[in-house]
This record gives structure tokens, sequence and C-alpha cells, in this order.
């Protein structure tokens, strides 16, 4: 498996990870469930696959946003914790511009820059999560509180 910028990140920090890769499908929309049907790729509970989500505020500052792949952000709660009016998803084609990873491979470790993160607070209650990798087809399987350090993220209530 070819190593990530992701995967180089976290071991530069110390911190053990597991990387899996799963056939991609090249389905990538949300809306039809993607990260549900990798769960059941990598044979893991749904709940566990957390996805990233990147949005803008209303004063154009971008903030990445993780949640299990089974709930929905509930936008009033991103908008509350980064203190903002209005926040919205960066359109899939400024993505990889922005971020460097397209999507179905972002993941929030080692973006272009570093954008204050959020992570839903259901994190807590598994033992390990998977997060993308930094590619299509690699998921990264560690546990919360590294992944809470290694992104430096604030952990909240961020879904419906």
């Amino acid at each position: 498996m070819k190593k990530t910028n992701a995967m180089r990140i976290l071991e530069g920090l110390g911190i053990a990870y597991q990387a899996q890769e799963y056939d991609d499908d090249g389905e990538h929309e949300l809306a039809k469930g993607a990260a549900v049907r990798m769960a059941e790729k990598l044979k893991v509970p749904p709940e566990t696959v957390f996805k990233t989500i990147v949005m803008r505020t209303d004063t154009k500052e971008i903030c990445v946003f993780c949640q299990s792949a089974t709930d929905e952000i509930n936008l009033k709660k991103a908008r509350q914790a980064c203190g903002c009016k209005e926040i919205n998803p960066v359109k899939p084609e400024e993505l990889l511009a922005l971020t460097g990873y397209i999507r179905g491979g972002c993941t929030p470790l080692g973006m272009k820059k570093k954008f204050r993160t959020f992570i839903d607070e259901q994190i807590i209650l598994h033992e390990k999560v998977c997060i993308s990798g930094g590619q299509r087809g690699i998921q990264i399987q560690i546990a919360p509180d590294d992944l809470i350090r290694a992104t430096e993220a604030t952990v909240c209530d961020l879904c419906l």
C-alpha cells in the first residue's frame, strides 16, 4: 500500500494506526451513503466511519468537520461551534484546491493549510474509528483520542 501524507503525519506524531484498503467504486455522493457502503466493505460498524466535511463560513473561513457516517451534520450546531452566522459546504470542485484532497479521499489530516477542525462528540463512544487515508480506496483506523490530538480538533455536538 502506498503511504499517504496522513499516514506520514501520524507516524511523525508517534500515533498508532492501521491502514486498510478497500475497492473504490467511484461513488462518493454523501446522499447516496458512500461512507456507509465503505463500512460494509471494511466490515466495521458504520457509526465508526467518520466522514470529513469542509465548509466555508460567512467570513470566508474554511472549517473542517468530522462526524459519523450514520449521522447528518446540523448546520445550526456547526455555526455555533465555529461562531459564525452562515456556513455552507464547499463545492466539490473547490475541494482539491483548498485542501489537497478530492471527494472520497478527504481526510482531516494534512490539508494544504491548518483549518479549525471540529469532531462530533460521539467519537468518544468508540474504541477505534475510521477516517479517510487521504486518497480514495484507503481508510485509516485510529483511536479517537489520537485523531483529536493529531487534528487539534474541538470536540462538540454537531449532529441532528
